[in-house]
């Protein structure tokens, strides 16, 4: 089944023409987005958008043998004038099914967001998913088969891929394309960094793909590490790496603090932005969760884990440090190191980049940024992805 992709921007299409943002501004060329539109086998349309004919035509191909116009979602602004030749456009009813003249089975399914998707099998059997801008599946079953390919709003609806990747719709051989892309994310590196993390790419207008052609899949990484500097954005950033698969188990190692309403403040507004899929436990001890098989690991932070471990190892005494405390707590960090190196786990884990302000006045601040370095240093040569977020931008330091 071969898919030409018409357009893969949001329904204002990239730049959009009343917008002066940097996003905006910067997107030329073929960072340029027309609104999603999907040219299935030449015989069916997916969204009838404006230029579809000349789009088309820049892709080689023609609307003549088109036999069927989907929508998928309601258009606003003025209507579009329907290219000569082609059927009027129109939708299908959730669960019913089209059987195209082409020998294509169009079936509509239904989401959480006005419109339909359309699942589309070719007459070799070949499964395609597409669905409309800010939606996801309603009512999945588990144990679905895998299609071959999807074409969703990844950046809008990250949960949506995370929903279908419970319920086995997309496997580890599923193409994830992403549309309906608007001025959320920069283009170029940063989309294609974010799409990744996500195990889904993006292609330019017109680009035509085989559905169920071998074609990588990116690879998720297994261990990253996010490092930066307080309220830099590191901790968005690891929940952004996780935000489209199902199932995360977010370890916070910070605690409750009975009386700080500053810190109970920081709590809930970190609980209110993460999916609702994900469970959370509050807890240090790493050791036992990165042995175990489960779903993926989001550790937030080890800087509190290294506070915890710091307190057990009576480290912040001099004394007490030179005594035992530097020995215990350097077991206790060999411990996670030996961990996290032999995790079968997806793991993200945060951490404050420690050392490039002021120098600690007491011996145990220094003690504490001297170890933290330490750790962080020992945590990420086991990583296959280092971070470091500034200003809320992503910097990749390895991977």
């Amino acid at each position: 089944m071969e898919l030409t992709l018409l357009g893969t921007g949001a329904p204002a299409g990239l730049p959009r023409s009343d917008c002066p943002c940097a996003v905006c501004a910067t997107a030329r060329g073929a960072e340029a987005r027309a609104a999603t539109a999907l040219l299935v086998d030449g015989a069916l349309l997916l969204d009838l958008t404006p230029g579809a004919a000349l789009a088309a035509a820049r892709a080689g191909h023609s609307l003549v043998g088109v036999r069927q116009v989907l929508l998928t979602h309601p258009h606003d602004g003025p209507a579009v004038d329907l290219p000569a030749g082609l059927p009027a456009a129109g939708r299908v009813p959730d669960g019913r099914e089209l059987t195209l003249i082409s020998g294509h089975r169009v079936r509509a399914v239904s989401v959480d967001h006005p419109g339909t998707g359309y699942e589309v099998t070719s007459p070799e059997g070949e499964r395609l998913l597409y669905l409309p801008p800010g939606a996801a599946p309603a009512g999945l079953a588990e144990g679905l088969a895998a299609y071959e390919m999807v074409v969703a709003d990844v950046v809008g609806r990250p949960d949506a891929v995370a929903r279908l990747r419970a319920a086995g719709a997309i496997g580890s051989t599923t193409d994830v394309i992403a549309a309906h892309l608007d001025h959320d994310v920069p283009g170029g590196p940063e989309l294609a960094r974010r799409l990744a993390a996500a195990g889904a790419r993006a292609v330019p207008d017109g680009t035509t793909l085989i559905v169920g052609e071998y074609h990588a899949v990116p690879d998720v990484p297994r261990r990253t590490l996010v490092t930066g500097g307080a309220r830099s954005g590191k901790s968005l950033e690891a929940e952004r790496r996780l935000e489209a698969f199902p199932d995360v188990l977010y370890v916070a190692t910070g605690g409750r603090r009975d009386g700080d309403a500053e810190w109970a403040a920081r709590v809930a507004a970190h609980r209110e932005r993460r999916p609702g899929s994900w469970r959370t436990t509050e807890t240090c001890d790493l050791v036992p969760l990165l042995g175990e098989d489960g779903p993926p690991l989001l550790i937030d932070c080890l800087s509190l884990w290294l506070t915890d471990a710091m307190d057990r190892a009576d480290a912040w005494d001099d004394a007490k440090w030179a005594a035992q405390g530097e020995r215990t707590l350097r077991a206790r960090t060999a411990e996670l190191v030996a961990a996290v190196r032999e995790t079968g786990r997806t793991v993200v884990a945060v951490t404050n980049e420690a050392g490039s302000g002021v120098v600690p006045a007491t011996s145990s601040g220094r003690r504490f940024r001297d170890e933290l370095g330490r750790l962080n240093a020992a945590f990420a040569a086991e990583c296959e992805h280092v971070l470091l977020v500034v200003a809320g931008q992503a910097l990749p330091l390895r991977g």
